[in-house]
């Protein structure tokens, strides 16, 4: 049987093959190809979000069997299964968007379930789509077991007349087309090379905005965030994620060992500095609550107030991540805010060392285009900021590094939904100075919490993106940019104020003062929250009616679960 050094790496393992009682267990196991020195190793569970329904994930199958040949190396048994994942970019604009914020939560229990059940000893998750990383890390702060996160990489940008295009792009040339700007061979024409192979989209989106925040967590290996993906070095370094994970069994070293507060903190300033997806806010919101740590909303903007802006990436900027990757990557963005005093230095990675021990060997220096330098940011402060006020009593979330309204006072015009908003721009409902308000799409409402990119995209291809407002109870795509407010909480559904506002009542945002607020009186808003009437549910039963029955407010993550202590 096994020895006592040899069962601190089988912690959970064990009670799966040792001793006689387990015979039958290690009889199944044989049968998968397990042989008596097997029995012995820890087991690791591999997680592969593989899928064809999307670009993003189409090809980790290929890492993931490199990671696989990575856990044999290192003397532990991986154990492959997958789990689901959804596109966004193509059920955007569909009810279809409603499942994607849901297959978060789908994809952290499936995770957790396997990995709990199986009995592993610890975990890598390969996955490259904006619902599947911050799924993967719920799962991990929820089991903590050596785990680490391995990702599929960004997909290449494409090109059109000579000019880089990729899907944001697609979504604005849509409102371009409605304008007339645009012919619709043109349109087909972008269509068919904007997105010319595997990977994430290309842009500081979700996807990419998420990768950058687990490195920067120390969750990932340094400097793997912004590799394409089809490059090679993710081959390299899928590899190696098996041998740092058995380094982590064998020092019991733990996610919520490395998913500190400083940890967290760290990542929110990576996210602030890059321009990063209102997304993050959510999802770091999320796992934090699975890791038991302390972060609140307004810790985004406090951050925020101190955190420079320093990447040109889009869609707030001109370049791509495969770009950033060219020029060193997350790790020069981190050594900048690091050599500033921005980052907790000694915040512990999955490599064993720490983040300073990690940049110790970067470069200091930037190229000044793609990443600027401390001294010379693109902007003294973070890409996000949290509003709050009588339209926002819980909070909102504005990214700031995508538009330069800071100010603005208009009209609302009220779409109880995303597609009714959507034929309301297109068929040009919409004039300069209004406040598009969006709501029922919160994570109740939606119920799911819907993306608007083909609303937002319209919205600029419309050419609106500087005049009008849009503020919604649902969120948005990390290739969102302009003065659009998400995350509006409480939401409708639940009578937030948003459930409240008419046609015609004035809504007041002022970034400085971190407000949105709308014209009216306390005794008005009362009185209308007397007349109000809960919506009936839009889904009564499964999955989705699950959700909406369980899930919390945006402001604290639109989690499903209490802390799993």
């Amino acid at each position: 049987m096994t020895s006592k050094s040899k069962l601190k790496l089988k912690a959970k393992s064990a009670a799966i093959s040792e001793g006689p009682s387990r015979a039958p267990a290690r009889s199944m196991l044989r049968a998968v190809g397990l042989s008596d020195e097997d029995m012995e190793k820890p087991f690791v569970a591999l997680a592969n979000l593989a899928s064809d329904v999307t670009p993003c994930n189409v090809h980790l199958t290929r890492l993931a069997d490199k990671v696989k040949s990575g856990i044999w190396e290192a003397n532990a048994v991986p154990f492959m299964f997958g789990t689901i994942t959804v596109s966004d970019g193509i059920s955007m604009g569909t009810d279809g968007m409603k499942a994607s914020l849901v297959s978060r939560e789908v994809i952290a229990d499936s995770i957790e379930t396997v990995t709990f059940a199986e009995g592993m000893d610890g975990l890598i998750v390969v996955a490259a789509c904006d619902k599947n990383m911050p799924g993967a890390m719920m799962a991990m702060a929820r089991l903590n077991r050596p785990a680490i996160f391995v990702y599929g990489g960004a997909i290449l940008p494409g090109n059109y007349k000579g000019n880089d295009i990729n899907i944001q792009d697609m979504y604005e040339a849509v409102g371009t087309y409605s304008q007339g700007d645009i012919t619709l061979d043109e349109l087909i024409g972008m269509e068919r090379v904007a997105c010319p192979g595997e990977g994430a989209c290309s842009g500081m989106f979700t996807a990419n905005t998420m990768a950058s925040a687990i490195e920067a967590m120390g969750m990932s290996l340094p400097g793997t965030s912004s590799i394409p993906a089809v490059d090679r070095r993710n081959e390299t370094t899928a590899r190696q994620a098996g041998s740092f994970l058995y380094s982590m069994l064998d020092k019991d070293i733990k996610p919520r060992d490395i998913m500190t507060l400083e940890a967290f903190e760290n990542a929110i300033r990576v996210v602030l500095a890059m321009g990063g997806s209102t997304n993050s806010v959510l999802h770091l919101l999320a796992i934090a609550h699975e890791a038991g740590v302390s972060l609140e909303i307004d810790d985004f903007d406090k951050l925020s107030r101190t955190t420079p802006y320093l990447t040109n990436l889009r869609p707030s900027g001109r370049y791509v991540m495969s770009d950033l990757d060219k020029v060193g990557g997350v790790p020069v963005v981190m050594k900048q805010l690091l050599n500033a005093g921005l980052l907790h230095g000694d915040a512990i990675t999955v490599n064993g060392k720490t983040i300073a021990e990690n940049l110790s060997t970067v470069d200091s220096s930037t190229d000044g285009e793609v990443v600027r330098s401390i001294d010379k940011p693109r902007s003294a402060t973070g890409g996000l900021v949290i509003l709050k006020g009588n339209l926002a009593p819980e909070g909102a979330v504005l990214k700031v590094s995508g538009t330069k309204t800071l100010k603005h006072e208009g009209p609302v015009k009220v779409f109880n939904g995303e597609r009714s908003a959507f034929e309301g721009v297109t068929k040009g409902q919409i004039k300069d100075g209004d406040v598009v308000v969006i709501r029922y799409e919160g994570p109740k409402g939606g119920p799911g919490m819907q993306e608007m990119l083909a609303v937002t995209g319209a919205i600029m291809g419309k050419g609106l993106g500087s005049s009008t407002l849009l503020l919604t109870d649902g969120r948005f795509s990390g290739a969102t940019h302009g003065p659009m407010i998400g995350h509006v909480a409480p939401e409708a559904a639940v009578g937030g104020p948003i459930s409240l506002l008419e046609n015609g009542d004035i809504v007041t945002l002022d970034v400085d003062k971190r407000t949105l607020n709308v014209n009216l009186s306390e005794e008005i808003l009362s009185d209308r929250k007397l007349k109000w009437k809960a919506p009936k549910q839009n889904y009564a039963g499964g999955v989705m009616g699950k959700y909406a029955k369980l899930v919390s407010s945006a402001s604290l993550g639109a989690v499903t679960s209490e802390f799993n202590r």
